[in-house]
């Protein structure tokens, strides 16, 4: 049971199997371990409130691995014995689900989600469900179910959203690696503010069949993680074609074979053309956009002293783009809607009913937004114009790839540094009005990673994002692993140290 000779903080998949494969660490052992920091860290002392519920079964499943692997000497999957928090908007088997609505709180499903299933079927051990802003309607930690959400880089702050539990929990080492949700930035914001590697996927890649939606044909789950090559590895065992979710078609389409982890290449910024989209980036006469732009730039020169090609690139009616495109008000009333009148067990079938009720938490203004969209998308009679124009806006940015023989195009994640809390309870920030870049892949349906860029002189975290046209995952991983080699900037917190 001991892990002695095995670090935990920053322990990576392959350090983790190579642990159990020389018999210095077991799965229950590792278990135990990432409970204790729980207990000790987001239960206690800072208290960064990451889980909104803990898997009762986890040792239990634990040992059954440990049985499987000493009778069998082989691991039953490619994350045998791997801690996985799951983001509370997957539904999971056992555990209590309320995808972060005090509405919906006693909620414990009978059937895993896809992700959930695929994660256990690779051998992981779902250490837990994070906390998530009702529904994921925020780029910020709170939840009517479990309160506030903090950054462990800084407590005063926050830790992004609205995957802001798994951010938390991944960067504080309350388990290996975690699942995230993004419609709009969801799981890469999070990865900004918290020193994390997050990736989005082209949406359909992932299965979303057990996940409450907001835009269900821009939302998708995806890896949030320390390292790009656990990504990766993650990635490998939740993609898929599944019949529950004919979005899934995209894995088709993208053809795909082989592993993601495959694809990091150390080397790959070597002869690499990485544009910067200079309209991204924020004004240097705001403090915050300063410090942002230095880290980032500071980012890209490490690019650029590893072999690539830096090409400017200029999309000046970026932000007219954005807007146009953006659907939460007229579809999310919608797509929430549906997903809880199929679910009879639930104690609210519709978002109105819950509003109605007050049931969600005060600090939640894109719900009030969302509420004065209409009940069916296309009662907007500007709803087909705002589809049209994401192609467009698709078409502008993968033009820009094309002319400029581009590898990939970066930029800061958010504008701006992650808010303090008392920023946002004082209504610095609307979500509708947060200055994150996030939006661009996600509303162009591209893939994107995030990277840890470095750090501010006070220490608090900034990333990079990279995107490159649809179904072209692998150049994440290859871009974003030979920049992690080469600028690795990524730390524990201060606030969360080894036990």
């Amino acid at each position: 049971m001991s892990t002695s000779g095995f670090t935990l903080p920053e322990a990576t998949i392959d350090a983790i199997h190579a642990a159990y494969r020389s018999g210095t660490l077991t799965c229950e052992a590792l278990v135990r371990a990432y409970l204790d920091r729980i207990a000790a860290y987001d239960q206690q002392g800072p208290a960064l409130n990451a889980f909104a519920a803990l898997n009762p079964e986890a040792l239990a499943q634990a040992r059954a691995l440990d049985a499987a692997f000493a009778r069998d000497g082989r691991f039953v999957g490619p994350l045998h014995g791997i801690p996985v928090a799951v983001k509370d908007q997957a539904e999971t088997a056992g555990i209590p689900t309320c995808f972060g609505s005090v509405a919906l709180k006693g909620y414990v499903p009978t059937e895993d989600s896809t992700v959930a299933a695929k994660l256990k079927a690779a051998g992981a051990i779902i250490i837990g469900k994070t906390t998530l802003p009702d529904f994921a309607t925020s780029w910020f930690g709170y939840a009517s179910a479990t309160g506030e959400t903090k950054n462990p880089y800084d407590l005063a702050r926050d830790p992004g959203g609205s995957s802001a539990g798994t951010g938390a929990a991944i960067a504080a080492n309350l388990a290996t690696v975690g699942i995230g949700e993004d419609t709009g930035g969801s799981i890469r914001l999070p990865s900004s503010f918290c020193n994390l590697v997050g990736v989005r996927v082209t949406p359909g890649l992932i299965s979303r069949n057990g996940l409450s939606p907001l835009v269900v044909f821009q939302d998708t789950a995806g890896p949030m993680a320390r390292t790009v090559r656990d990504a990766a590895l993650l990635l490998d065992a939740v993609v898929g074609f599944d019949p529950k979710d004919p979005y899934t078609t995209a894995h088709t389409i993208a053809g795909h074979k082989g592993s993601y982890a495959d694809a990091c290449d150390a080397g790959a910024l070597s002869g690499a053309r990485i544009g910067v989209l200079k309209e991204a980036f924020g004004s240097d006469d705001d403090p915050d956009c300063a410090q942002v732009n230095a880290v980032v730039r500071g980012a890209i020169g490490a690019m650029e002293a590893a072999g690539a090609t830096i090409v400017e690139i200029s999309l000046p009616n970026l932000m007219e783009y954005v807007v146009e495109t953006s659907l939460y008000i007229t579809h999310s009333r919608h797509d929430i809607n549906a997903f809880l009148a199929a679910r009879p067990q639930l104690a609210y079938h519709s978002l109105d009913d819950i509003v109605r009720d007050g049931k969600y938490h005060p600090k939640l203004d894109l719900i009030d937004d969302i509420m004065t969209g209409p009940a069916q998308p296309e009662d907007d009679p500007q709803y087909y114009r705002k589809l049209a124009a994401r192609e467009a806006f698709q078409r502008a940015v993968v033009m820009l790839v094309a002319a400029n023989g581009l590898d990939g195009v970066c930029f800061p994640c958010s504008q701006v540094l992650p808010p303090t809390r008392k920023e946002l309870n004082d209504g610095r920030w609307t979500v509708l009005g947060f200055p994150t870049n996030t939006l661009i892949a996600a509303q162009t349906w591209m893939p994107s990673i995030c990277v840890p860029a470095g750090f501010t002189p006070d220490g608090i975290p900034v990333g990079m994002e990279i995107i490159v046209p649809p179904y072209h995952e692998p150049d994440l991983f290859r871009l974003g692993y030979a920049f992690e080699q080469v600028a690795p900037h990524r730390r524990p917190p201060a606030s969360t140290p080894a036990l």
